[in-house]
């Protein structure tokens, strides 16, 4: 089937000497055989007919309400990109909170893969010391069905002013205690995800 679908440069293999190709039977058509479909423009009474019927899936067009792919980008990006989503936490020796996504990208189509990074502050009580913590937690990625798995890393902002055993105890009191919240609005923006 190389050189544009030719079979046989030589023949049918038929002996007939011409040229066979794998869309050689399309060249005749007969009288029994099914009109070509032609488009047809709907027309604004079109459109209000399919309004006071019941919404189907899809697309106007769509009255059987087979599979189209919807591009949801916007939608999901923007519903993402829930803000102050996290209300205040308690950890081990201190507090945190989500207070902004700032990198939300991927894609939706059938399933859905992003990335998120999430901005948080807070405060912990370290050598009889409050300090303040900012630093942000990275969602490297999640996919549709996948959110048993989810990682997440985290970086804090001031990493020099800790020492590495604080340093620690905040990155593992951050992991500990953000992992299931967030995995329960993402398991929400999956279920939202569905219903559209």
């Amino acid at each position: 089937m190389e050189n544009g679908g030719v079979e046989n440069a030589h023949g049918d293999g038929n002996g007939n000497g011409q040229a066979a190709s794998y869309t050689y039977w399309v060249r005749e058509t007969t009288a029994d055989a099914a009109p070509l479909p032609v488009p047809k423009k709907l027309t604004a009474q079109d459109i209000l007919s399919t309004q006071s019927q019941p919404t189907s899936l899809g697309s106007v067009w769509n009255k059987a309400g087979t599979w189209e792919e919807k591009n949801l980008n916007n939608w999901a990006t923007q519903r993402l990109k829930w803000r102050n989503c996290l209300n205040s936490l308690d950890l081990s020796c201190g507090k945190a909170e989500i207070s902004d996504v700032t990198k939300c990208v991927g894609d939706k189509r059938v399933g859905y893969t992003y990335e998120l990074t999430l901005k948080i502050k807070g405060e912990w009580h370290l050598r009889e010391e409050k300090k303040t913590v900012n630093g942000h937690i990275d969602i490297p990625e999640f996919s549709f069905g996948e959110l048993d798995d989810l990682q997440m890393a985290v970086q804090l902002s001031e990493e020099k002013d800790y020492v590495q055993q604080d340093k620690q105890q905040i990155i593992q009191d951050l992991k500990k205690r953000f992992l299931q919240p967030v995995r329960e609005k993402l398991l929400q923006f999956e279920q939202e995800l569905k219903d559209r």
